[in-house]
């Protein structure tokens, strides 16, 4: 129940999160905002979890007496949520990025001929290699494809026309993609790891396991913070951010996620703090679980922010 009670939170934010963030800022939305915000959604939420699976097996491979037992991997379903969610995305794309009322509205050999037709091709195609290598002896092969993802949509975050350097920007986007899926995707799939039977029993191996990904987490969290603000500036400049943060749609969605990225920071430190002192190391799946749930809202506001305007450089 609590699953789908998430699952049904992150499909509200991107559905509904533009009305409420344009509410009195006299922006206009692109059409089907909220439509592209949960395709977005699902889009990113399925390059977490290979990730996060990929970010953990190399670490249990560092845990001394690491139990043999591993959850069933969620990779080949979350391609195959990718592949649907690249599809929709690249039907908007090939209708104009309008809403295709029927299939002859869109042009889909016109996707070859444009920059963005490209990456939303690339994306659909690589979310099938990806749920194809997922399936093989050789998952660890899905880093290809699923780089291949990230490189596609911090392209497609800055076009060439992008003033200041797209190529900075395209770059400060891919790796604070990259450092938001390893934590969030490498933390679901810690918990998953530790519920199973055989990890519940060896505590030891457990709280080594917790405290590899603990350390690897205050990297990426310290690399999501640095290209988070960096990228910030670059679209708001230091004058204006204040104003921007209140009186544009971008900045409103984006004030949010600041927020739930600190309550994440902050559940964070907690575990870490139960980690170190603790009787039961594992007794930090409490906070851990709360802080997995409040990424998976981060990830449904990220979507949300990759649809609407771009703020304004005043």
């Amino acid at each position: 129940m609590v699953l789908l009670a998430l699952v049904a939170v992150g499909a509200l934010i991107p559905l509904f999160g533009p009305r409420v963030a344009l509410d009195g800022t006299g922006e206009a939305a692109a059409p089907a905002v909220g439509g592209v915000g949960l395709l977005r959604a699902v889009s990113l939420a399925a390059l977490c979890v290979p990730v996060g699976e990929l970010l953990v097996a190399w670490l249990v491979r560092r845990v001394p007496g690491a139990p043999p037992e591993r959850p069933r991997s969620g990779a080949v379903w979350a391609a195959g949520g990718g592949f649907v969610a690249a599809l929709g995305l690249a039907s908007v794309v090939a209708t104009g990025n309008l809403v295709p009322g029927s299939p002859a509205d869109m042009d889909v050999g016109g996707l070859y001929e444009t920059r963005d037709g490209k990456l939303a091709l690339l994306e659909v195609n690589a979310f099938a290699a990806a749920g194809l290598c997922a399936l093989s002896r050789r998952p660890a092969t899905q880093l290809a494809p699923l780089a291949a993802i990230a490189v596609a949509e911090a392209l497609r975050a800055h076009p060439p026309t992008e003033h200041y350097s797209p190529l900075v920007g395209s770059a400060l986007t891919l790796t604070h993609l990259t450092c938001a899926a390893l934590w969030a995707g490498g933390l679901l799939h810690v918990l998953r790891t530790l519920r199973t039977r055989a990890w519940r029993t060896a505590t030891g191996a457990g709280a080594a396991l917790l405290g590899l990904y603990a350390r690897v987490a205050v990297v990426l969290l310290a690399g999501v913070t640095a290209t988070g603000v960096w990228s910030t500036l670059r679209r708001m400049p230091p004058g204006t951010v204040l104003d921007q943060l209140t009186d544009t749609a971008y900045g409103r969605t984006l004030l949010a996620k600041v927020l739930l990225v600190a309550a994440v920071a902050t559940l964070a430190l907690w575990a870490r703090l139960r980690l170190r002192h603790a009787d039961d190391p594992l007794g930090t799946c409490t906070p851990a679980r709360a802080e997995v749930a409040v990424l998976g809202i981060v990830v449904a506001v990220s979507a949300l922010l990759t649809a609407l305007p771009v703020p304004i450089r005043w």
